[in-house]
């Protein structure tokens, strides 16, 4: 794996790590925002990030990968092809709830690395958690390219991240962004 400051480098040099005033999909502004999207934009990238990840599940028991959409497909994929594992992604549906269409579908006591491109709130990563304790999964492993999460843990599981980010947020109506008329930017891909 590469050296842990590479990966922010990494980040830097693809414009993946922002700067600025941010609406997080949570709601919440921040002076920084990470754009894994543009990282993985190059394939050589990708794999690497990829093969960090995949590095740190080599002695773990995985037999498949989820990835929620849409930021963390590229990054899922990438890994259970560095793992040799088979790769499912879940889906919303008109009620905006995540379920597993396209005739994918889990097994009882399959062993799941969960990857996500970048954890905030954990919101997402929460309900692809929920999706598999219901259909009997064994979690092996909860992993990001970036946590930027404040507990680095989710469900009781700790996160995996090639890069932990410190990076303040601000509710709306105490934000010193908004005090200063720093233009507000909305990049995430969540409308809700």
């Amino acid at each position: 794996m590469a050296d842990p400051g590479g990966w922010e480098a990494l980040l830097e040099r693809t414009g993946a790590l922002l700067s600025g005033h941010f609406e997080l999909s949570s709601g919440l502004h921040s002076p920084k925002y990470v754009q894994c999207a543009r990282a993985l934009e190059d394939p050589v990238d990708a794999e690497a990030l990829a093969r960090g990840i995949a590095e740190s599940f080599a002695d773990h028991e995985i037999d498949r990968v989820i990835a929620p959409p849409l930021g963390a497909l590229l990054i899922g994929y990438e890994v259970a092809r560095a793992l040799g594992v088979a790769f499912t992604f879940p889906e919303r549906d008109a009620e905006g709830r995540l379920l597993l269409r396209r005739g994918f579908s889990i097994a009882e006591g399959e062993r799941i690395l969960v990857v996500e491109d970048v954890i905030t709130t954990g919101r997402t990563t929460r309900e692809v958690l929920g999706l598999l304790a219901a259909s009997g999964a064994r979690i092996a492993g909860v992993a990001a390219i970036v946590d930027r999460s404040s507990e680095h843990m989710l469900n009781g599981l700790p996160i995996y991240a090639l890069l932990r980010l410190e990076i303040p947020t601000f509710d709306p109506a105490a934000c010193s962004l908004c005090e200063q008329r720093i233009p507000l930017t909305k990049p995430g891909s969540r409308t809700s």
